[in-house]
């Protein structure tokens, strides 16, 4: 379930609804500190998408999804999805 903001954001960043699919099958979850979870794609998540994939489709892919995270609630709500410019710090 996303957030009135979460759809808005996603329209306004051009993020692509299959973005939030993947990001929930293949993403890494990190708690940020704050009461959120943050789901982000690392170069272990590529690596499974390209075992069951194809590297071919997952480098075509790539370029439309374009390195997306999301924000979400403890519950799995989704607050709001983006595009990430920085690098993610690990806790």
């Amino acid at each position: 379930m996303n957030t009135k903001h979460a759809l808005k954001q996603g329209q306004r960043r051009g993020i692509v609804s299959m973005a939030d699919e993947v990001l929930d099958r293949y993403g890494h979850e990190q708690y940020d500190g704050h009461g959120a979870i943050i789901v982000f794609m690392t170069k272990a998540s590529r690596r499974a998408m390209e075992r069951d994939w194809g590297h071919l489709a997952v480098a075509k892919l790539w370029e439309l999804l374009k390195d997306p995270y999301k924000v979400m609630t403890t519950d799995g709500q989704t607050i709001t999805v983006g595009h990430r410019y920085q690098r993610i710090q690990r806790i």
